[in-house]
């Protein structure tokens, strides 16, 4: 049987680690998590699961992600935020596979988000997410901050069950949020060199609310996705804006 590294990067999350932990005993066989230098009792709480804790300053999600997974003893990494955790049936899929997990390589498996007071069945799922694979095949990449999982093999599986995400506890948290993200997003536009002009806010924005709302049936999702498509619209148009100020604001760009 395949042994499977669980790493999870952490910051003053002592809400929701505990959850994310108890929904790994006994499908994983160790427990790896990456700290940056949480203030409250984020690693004691991790110290109660067993797990390997490991002070790293904030490298960037990607750096951080992946430092986590060469932390890690055995090949096959399991990762989690510390906002998620495996449904019952996702357990279950996940402990039939470990006899067998090196016949893919990859697996990946819907994300399911409680939003405020709401499961979201509609504009955020199912949000398909590799989470399961072999550090020796795939890493993370993307941009910062929207991380995903980049594996060389081409043979990937779906599981049955889903991510259980319990994203935001109220609007107040999801505007901090994109507050932070839109920062981070605006400066990876920038290294990158991406293109974008000042019709880009309305454009990408417009797009992002049609997509949600429209196309994947956020309407459906009842009040809380008209305001989840409609915060994504503000993500993206913030996000855009600020790029476009930052350029602006810097000569050598």
């Amino acid at each position: 049987m395949a042994k499977i590294s669980a790493c999870i990067i952490s910051f003053n999350e002592e809400k929701k680690i505990e959850d994310c932990l108890k929904s790994l005993v006994g499908i994983v066989d160790e427990i790896i998590v990456v700290d940056s230098n949480s203030s409250d009792n984020t690693v004691n709480l991790a110290k109660n699961y067993a797990a390997t804790v490991i002070n790293q300053d904030f490298l960037g999600y990607i750096e951080q992600k992946n430092f986590a997974v060469q932390q890690a003893s055995h090949d096959w990494i399991l990762s989690l935020d510390c906002d998620e955790r495996l449904s019952p049936e996702l357990q279950k899929a996940i402990i039939a596979i470990k006899d067998n997990v090196a016949a893919f390589d990859a697996y990946r498996m819907p994300r399911k988000t409680f939003y405020v007071y709401q499961w979201l069945n509609h504009c955020w799922y199912p949000d398909l997410k590799i989470r399961l694979f072999n550090k020796q095949t795939a890493q993370w990449g993307g941009t910062n901050p929207h991380d995903h999982i980049i594996t060389s093999g081409e043979n990937i599986n779906q599981l049955n069950g889903d991510i259980y995400h319990y994203s935001f506890d109220s609007i107040s948290d999801h505007l901090k949020t994109i507050d932070k993200f839109t920062e981070i997003g605006a400066e990876e536009l920038i290294r990158k060199n991406k293109s974008f002009n000042i019709f880009s806010p309305i454009t990408h924005a417009s797009w992002t609310f049609i997509k949600l709302y429209v196309l994947k049936r956020g309407f459906m999702d009842g009040f809380a996705g008209f305001v989840v498509s409609t915060l994504s619209f503000m993500h993206v148009f913030v996000k855009y804006s600020k790029a476009i100020i930052k350029r602006k604001g810097s000569p050598s760009r």
